[in-house]
């Protein structure tokens, strides 16, 4: 017969564990001796140590007591369909810790490798965080509501960023939301977008008209007085 602290200490277990498994009927509780002591036989030892080995291989309590009782066969089943489950759980942690993995890689997770590639060419460029979230968001939205014409756009894009007057108004526009709406730099932006337009093939309709239109209106407070004044400009 010995107390609970050596019987802990057989098992490989803390004393409020013991207690633990006192409260969920897992193991029995002795009585006291006239010291007033509870004193564990040695089936008490082999019990705890059947109660820690399938707790710590995942085995939920609420299942151990049920297992301790069984039949070898029905127990090997049961450790069978655990282990599956677990194989099942550590699938969808190795998904999550992917998932972390392109978050903290950039857009990646939200947009396709394609508009990744560009907004970080974008970065390359020096254009501003705020720009990027804005064209970030624009895309994600594209992506889900037509994906093929998303597919044409960044693929034009991509074609586009190499056109160093691309990137030089790329820039300008970027810089032009900190610009007064009075800044004499606003109508000659204007005039270098329309003049760049106008040496450009006009672009094909895309298959859903209203596409862009529900980007834009999603994007609509994401604007500045320099920035209204220059769509201004381009509609006059």
């Amino acid at each position: 017969m010995i107390t609970i602290g050596r019987l802990a200490d057989y098992a490989g277990v803390t004393i409020k564990a013991i207690r633990h498994y006192h409260e969920r009927g897992l193991l029995p509780e002795p009585e006291r001796d006239a010291s007033g002591y509870r004193r564990y036989t040695a089936q008490a030892a082999i019990d705890l140590v059947k109660i820690r080995t399938l707790a710590t291989a995942g085995v939920p309590l609420a299942q151990v007591k049920e297992l301790l009782d069984t039949d070898p066969d029905t127990l090997a089943a049961a450790l069978a369909e655990i282990d599956r489950e677990l194989c099942e759980r550590i699938s969808e942690l190795r998904r999550t810790r992917g998932q972390l993995a392109q978050i903290q890689g950039g857009e990646r997770l939200f947009v396709s490798a394609e508009v990744a590639d560009y907004l970080e060419r974008l970065r390359e460029l020096g254009i501003s965080e705020r720009h990027i979230r804005l064209e970030r968001d624009g895309w994600i939205l594209l992506q889900t509501a037509s994906p093929e014409d998303a597919a044409e756009w960044i693929a034009e894009k991509l074609t586009l960023i190499a056109d160093p007057e691309f990137r030089a108004i790329c820039l300008d526009h970027d810089a032009a939301y900190d610009w007064s709406p009075d800044d004499p730099r606003l109508r000659a932006l204007a005039d270098r977008v329309r003049n760049w337009h106008a040496n450009r093939p006009v672009p094909g309709a895309p298959r859903h008209p209203s596409l862009a239109r529900f980007v834009a209106r999603s994007q609509a407070g994401a604007s500045s007085p320099g920035w209204d004044r220059l769509v201004e400009l381009l509609r006059g």
